[in-house]
């Protein structure tokens, strides 16, 4: 499966790229040891100074790739501030790599308030109580805030805060990546063009 590289039919199936990502995250669910949604979200601030880091990814489909987080973490800001990102999945056990670049849109209220509603409560109060990316002055002050949180939900449904939504990254382009012998990888990109997507391979 891993030597296979990449062939005509990744070309053509239908609805792609995304079929072929799809066949391939599936992949990485039976291979990978822990978390094959993750993925590195690049970012810049105001300054053009770049930033990476691990998110995972909740949701695809033919309108793009959904992650969700603090707006007012640094990601968040960034984010917003450029309503553009990059993503990079790496799945090492099957020696793949998919890279995903484009704008950047807010999803809906409705798709958020059902995703946060999905998450472990554990995970709905720690929403609340971390204000992402700020100073910590100490590990007791974030437990603290847990439990004043954990109290104030003690009964009934956790609602979803105003700050904490996900965004939706639109490809302009999608790269597929294989590993083959003697660094003479498979490149594969999809170009988004007018509706459709212009697909190219590229040299290793």
């Amino acid at each position: 499966m891993t030597d296979a590289g990449l062939t005509e039919s990744d070309f053509t199936e239908s609805g792609e790229p995304y079929a072929l990502f799809a066949r391939w995250l599936e992949d990485a669910k039976a291979s990978e040891p822990n978390d094959p949604n993750a993925v590195a979200l690049a970012t810049v601030d105001g300054d053009g100074m770049p930033n990476v880091r691990m998110v995972l990814l909740k949701d695809f489909d033919e309108h793009g790739f959904v992650f969700y987080t603090n707006y007012e973490s640094a990601k968040g800001r960034e984010v917003l501030g450029a309503m553009k990102a990059a993503l990079c999945f790496h799945w090492k056990s099957l020696r793949r790599q998919v890279r995903v670049r484009g704008p950047v849109e807010t999803v809906s209220d409705a798709e958020a308030d059902a995703y946060f509603a999905s998450r472990p409560r554990g995970s709905r109060i720690g929403a609340w109580a971390s204000k992402q990316s700020r100073p910590l002055e100490s590990r007791f002050a974030l437990e603290k805030a847990v439990a004043e949180y954990t109290a104030r939900h003690a009964i009934g449904e956790i609602p979803r805060p105003p700050y904490w939504s996900g965004f939706r990254i639109r490809p302009a382009s999608i790269e597929f990546w294989h590993d083959r012998p003697f660094r003479l990888h498979d490149r594969v990109v999809f170009t988004a063009d007018g509706g459709g997507w212009k697909k190219t391979r590229l040299y290793p």
